[in-house]
């Protein structure tokens, strides 16, 4: 019998194998993708940088997307500067390196690039949203669309999170709930308008945290809709597309089965495949608003000793640039 990790590799040269065929149908215009890395965490009594970001490039990725035809970027990374890295604080220190993000983001796009976000954790969303929201033609901050899919709503605010974690905040950040001056700092301004926030597949959320998204205009999309690729999925796509000017669509590792991430840091059941998740990417990466496209909490070295969850990630990774190599008219 031939070893998991054999079969798991072998299916995924076949994804790629269907892929490739599939995008040879028609005419396609070259994607070009650009991948950044964002190795700060933020989050208190842990050290200040993880290396699932270096772990994801590693094991591949850019040879498998060349692969598919598109052209990809030299890697940038996120790295505070020697006066930021003394500025006291894990807080502020992820809130700087945001700032920098920006940056990079925003230029990746100007330069006509598709950012890809290889993320610590979802803190990382803080300085995609920013770098896409001024990344347009002049000074004047674009109207930012979020397609956030995670496990958990990430929708906290310190006075209702029960573990006190940040990385449980940073959509609320965004939508401009609390942490003022870390968005701010980050470079994210005005805040996102809750009804340009779609949420999906979340199923574990502080009872105090779901009422702050009850009583927000967040779209809430279920597994079934991801699993189906429904009318709610292209709803919620053609209405931030007409709501706004970009979008950007984030996957947290913990989104998908436990069983496609081995040692990922909070697992939940009752998600989708990676498989699953990528055709629903494929289909949301169609739409010409959408600009960049990130990946967080990646489990690395020890926590994937299979390499199954760095797979089930480039499953993803290589899902969503389907979709823009798809997109009608290039």
């Amino acid at each position: 019998m031939r070893p998991w990790k054999d079969l798991f590799f072998a299916g995924l040269l076949g994804f790629v194998a269907i892929t490739l065929a599939n995008s040879g149908a028609g005419e396609t215009k070259p994607v070009r993708v650009a991948l950044v890395k964002m190795p700060y965490v933020g989050e208190r009594n842990v050290p200040d940088t993880s290396r699932g970001p270096d772990y994801l490039e590693e094991g591949g990725i850019r040879q498998l997307l060349e692969q598919q035809g598109v052209q990809v970027q030299p890697t940038v990374t996120v790295a505070l500067t020697a006066d930021e890295e003394r500025a006291y604080g894990s807080w502020n220190h992820l809130a700087l390196a945001s700032g920098d993000m920006t940056k990079l983001v925003a230029e990746e796009r100007r330069k006509g690039n598709l950012p890809i976000g290889l993320l610590a954790n979802c803190n990382g969303l803080l300085g995609m949203l920013s770098g896409l929201q001024h990344s347009g033609p002049s000074a004047k901050p674009l109207r930012v669309g979020m397609v956030f899919v995670d496990a958990h709503g990430d929708f906290n605010t310190p006075e209702t999170t029960l573990s006190g974690m940040l990385g449980g905040m940073p959509v609320a950040i965004a939508a401009g709930q609390c942490l003022t001056r870390m968005r701010m700092k980050a470079g994210l301004e005005p805040a996102i308008p809750t009804r340009h926030i779609v949420e999906v597949c979340v199923r574990d959320t502080d009872p105090l945290e779901q009422e702050l998204l009850d009583r927000s205009e967040i779209q809430q999309l279920t597994l079934d809709d991801v699993r189906t690729r429904s009318a709610n999925l292209h709803k919620e796509m053609k209405r931030l597309s007409e709501l706004t000017d970009v979008i950007y669509v984030h996957v947290d590792m913990d989104g998908l089965d436990p069983r496609d991430v081995p040692g990922v840091a909070l697992p939940v059941p009752n998600g989708p495949t990676s498989a699953e998740l990528a055709a629903a990417l494929t289909e949301m990466l169609k739409y010409e608003k959408v600009g960049a496209f990130g990946v967080a909490a990646m489990p690395y070295d020890d926590h994937d000793k299979t390499g199954i969850a760095r797979h089930s990630a480039y499953n993803l990774i290589l899902g969503a640039v389907k979709g823009v190599q798809e997109r009608k008219g290039e």
